[in-house]
């Protein structure tokens, strides 16, 4: 059991962090490359916090690494709640809005879109209280609100002749603020989707890179050592 929470789901972004832990851990000789290469598989198999906690228990892990395991990810998420709303609604009338990079979302934010839609993005929002609701309204018209993967989201809005999308509903890290998503889709559709930052994607496909690289040059030394 990890802090209680033995059932979390991991994200991508945990994964990753339990992984390089375990790239260091193998490059100070802590692990072999046979107990390396079996927890790397473990930990991008891993689904909760509790497959993922084990993997690096018996490791002096760096703290960015631990965070994700040990529910210690709370700081991290605290710098991002408090402040003065950025703005409190957004309306989109046969055009469109934007709400996205480093805004605050206020306590309570009301959407509409007519003949219109509209993007509000919270992936690298701060949040003016640790609960907010985001209040969407879409007639004949469409809205989508993304979220990162550690997000805790609530989703129980209403579809009339259109759909309000409910599929990121569910837990987030601890620590994580928790958005609420209402409202009303009449002719129109209402979409919550949990995504990851164009950055963080960049940043782990440089990690998987750099990880392909160090395994080939693994190979390399391996089958030079067989030679010898």
């Amino acid at each position: 059991m990890t802090n209680g929470l033995p059932e979390m789901r991991a994200s991508d972004a945990e994964r990753e962090r339990v992984a390089e832990a375990l790239r260091e851990a193998v490059a100070e000789g802590r692990l072999d490359m046979e107990e390396f290469e079996q927890r790397l598989e473990a930990a991008y198999r891993a689904r909760t916090h509790a497959d993922l906690e084990p993997l690096v228990r018996d490791l002096p892990v760096p703290a960015s690494a631990a965070a994700p395991v040990q529910a210690a990810g709370e700081g991290g998420w605290a710098e991002r709640i408090g402040g003065t709303a950025t703005s409190t609604w957004a309306v989109g009338i046969m055009g469109g809005f934007q709400r996205r990079g480093g805004w605050t979302v206020p306590r309570r934010f009301t959407a509409f879109a007519f003949w219109g839609g509209g993007e509000i993005d919270l992936r690298e929002a701060r949040f003016e209280d640790r609960e907010v609701v985001i209040r969407c309204f879409a007639i004949m018209g469409g809205m989508q609100v993304l979220v990162d993967p550690d997000t805790e989201v609530e989703v129980n809005g209403v579809g009339i002749m259109g759909g309000f999308d409910d599929n990121a509903s569910g837990a987030g890290t601890p620590g994580s603020p928790r958005v609420r998503v209402t409202g009303l889709a009449f002719w129109g559709g209402v979409g919550v989707d949990r995504k990851v930052t164009k950055a963080e994607r960049r940043r782990l496909r440089e990690e998987k890179r750099e990880e392909r690289r160090l395994e080939r040059e693994q190979r390399r030394d391996g089958g030079r050592k067989t030679l010898e």
